[in-house]
């Protein structure tokens, strides 16, 4: 019985310090081993539980709940393998910036390395990947381990949510008998009961001396240009666009920087460029001066290209999280302060100054090739790129739009245009994989509404099982399964050059029927056959709750093939303009 009090009185007190740090949401994967964390955590009345019993997918469908809710998410495991099967969705919550709580029960120090069954080396687990490790005390009703396991629980939260944010593991060893004294006063605490101990954290800056040495150097920058990746902090889309209007430098918006869509100003904001810096007439035409980077890396190629060839430019990278997201070693400055106010406070450094032509630059280019992107509404044939171009038409005012990787977030990029309707993008960007991206949308889903997830068969079917969610807990989504039957990224590489073994290494085609295991969890399936088809169903979507997936079945070959001859029709274009210009 002492153990068992002392089991309890140290779950207790560590599951409500979780609450008071203000997580809500846990993802349990049933097991043994963490059997007495789990029912404590059942119990509290402020938590809400997500059973998911595949450990890899539980992690990502947290990460989803992480991303859209921006606070962070508790998972908990047994030990063993199922710690392990959190790993890929911790490295992507690592580098994507995401606060997990990660939480792995596991065998009691004398039984470890001995040979006793589910016990593996889980100290330090997961490596760098976690912002702070820690091997948590064996259970005691003292009152110094009640208030350490208190105090660590709000340490890490805490670590979690500071910027950068990302995940922490606790490893809690478990000696049997495992199950907790469950009864009335199971969270009744007499020290301190609103919290044992609240960290505040405070954003990155610098001072009015750097503000004002930044200002005067910009000021005398006459082809500047502001490039924006992958983003989300509030009242940034405001602040960069004045910034912008200021400097009459163009904003390079990649879609993750929740730039393309929404009420503020996109006077500025060039969003083609992917399909025109592949041009070299282009490329020396708009060379810049100065580069002001906001966020990740953008997706673009082409973009990270000419960023390199344009390495004598002054390039200054901004970053709340104090990271170092410069991978080509092109910075001249790095600027460590909260985005949104770096920009408004060097707004009030800059004096306005006439437009230099090189904006116009920007603008009349972007526009060439937004018109001639119209080409593709002519395809009467179901094809990606008409997919994504037609996509801020399609979707309602509001919705989130999850991407999957290789192909579909590249041709969102090239693709996706602005728009007024404030959709938000979301994507698992920081190790680019495709695994847990379904799981992931799906842990989106719970906190943003109505959620469309277009991703490809590949990156489907790595992710299958994630679908259980959906039945689970009734979740509403919209999936659009672009089905080229295989890897359609490949066909753009240097290894499609080399054909005799490329389908069984690179194109790895399935041929599966998806509609079958979309039945079995309980979702609608449709094979679109044509637009007109697709048009309809995008339109009665909201209609239709649950799990909705809609197949759009393309040829990669005759993507390749689409995807290469607009890029050389635009080019032919923007070569005639740029001579046009310089004459």
């Amino acid at each position: 019985m002492e153990h068992q009090e002392s089991l309890t009185a140290y779950i207790a007190a560590f599951v409500s310090e979780l609450v008071q740090t203000g997580i809500t949401d846990v993802v349990v994967s049933p097991g043994s081993r963490s059997t007495p964390m789990a029912m404590v955590m059942a119990e509290h009345p402020d938590l809400t539980l997500h059973i998911h019993v595949d450990e890899r997918s539980a992690a990502f469908f947290a990460l989803g709940i992480a991303k859209a809710s921006k606070r962070p998410v508790a998972i908990l495991c047994t030990s063993g393998t199922a710690a392990a099967n959190y790993y890929p969705a911790i490295v992507e919550a690592h580098y994507s910036r995401v606060p997990l709580l990660v939480l792995t029960a596991d065998r009691p120090h004398e039984l470890r390395e001995v040979g006793a069954p589910q016990a593996i080396d889980q100290i330090h687990l997961y490596g760098n990947h976690v912002k702070w490790f820690a091997e948590m005390a064996l259970p005691e009703k003292n009152n110094d381990i009640i208030r350490y396991a208190r105090t660590v629980c709000a340490r890490a939260a805490a670590l979690a949510s500071q910027s950068p944010s990302g995940p922490v593991h606790l490893n809690f060893p478990f000696r049997e008998p495992l199950i907790p004294i469950m009864d009335e006063n199971l969270f009744q605490t007499e020290e301190r009961p609103n919290g044992y101990v609240k960290v505040h954290n405070g954003d990155l800056t610098i001072n009015s001396y750097q503000f004002r040495d930044i200002a005067a150097k910009l000021s005398r920058k006459e082809k500047g240009i502001i490039i924006c990746g992958n983003l989300e902090t509030e009242g940034f889309a405001d602040a960069v666009t004045i910034l912008a209007s200021v400097l009459n430098f163009p904003i390079i918006a990649d879609p993750l920087s929740q730039l393309r869509s929404g009420k503020h100003s996109s006077e500025n904001i060039i969003e083609a460029y992917d399909t025109f810096l592949r041009n070299e007439d282009a490329k020396s035409f708009l060379k810049p001066d100065v580069v002001i980077r906001f966020g990740a890396m953008p997706v673009s190629k082409a973009l990270t290209i000419f960023l390199k060839e344009n390495h004598s430019a002054e390039q200054y990278v901004i970053d709340s999280g104090g990271g170092w997201r410069d991978p080509a070693a092109l910075s001249t400055d790095m600027i460590f302060c909260n985005e949104t106010f770096f920009c408004k406070s060097l707004i009030s450094y800059i004096k306005p100054k006439a437009p230099t032509g090189s904006l116009e630059k920007w603008r009349n280019i972007n526009t060439l090739t937004k018109e001639h992107m119209k080409i593709i509404n002519d395809s009467t044939e179901l094809s990606e790129s008409r997919l994504f171009y037609q996509l801020a038409d399609m979707l309602p005012e509001g919705a989130t739009l999850f991407v999957g990787n290789s192909m579909p977030i590249r041709d969102l990029d090239s693709f996706f245009l602005n728009n007024e309707k404030s959709i938000k993008v979301m994507a698992n960007r920081g190790a680019n994989g495709i695994d847990g991206t379904v799981s992931t949308a799906l842990g989106a889903a719970l906190y943003s509404k109505p959620l469309y997830l277009v991703l490809g068969d590949l990156t489907f079917f790595h992710d299958l099982n994630g679908l259980i969610a959906a039945k689970l807990y009734n979740i509403d989504i919209h999936i659009i399964v672009i089905n080229n039957n295989g890897g359609g990224i490949f066909s753009f590489l240097p290894q499609a050059e080399h054909a005799k073994k490329f389908e069984l290494l690179f194109g790895t085609p399935l041929n599966i029927e998806f509609e079958h295991a979309v039945r079995m969890f309980n979702g609608n399936y449709m094979n679109i056959k044509d637009w007109d088809q697709f048009g309809s169903v995008m339109k009665v979507s909201l209609e239709t709750p649950g799990l909705n997936v809609r197949e759009i079945s393309t040829n990669r070959d005759r993507n390749t093939l689409e995807h290469r001859e607009f890029w050389r029709s635009v080019s032919w274009e923007i070569s005639n303009f740029v001579k046009g210009e310089r004459k």
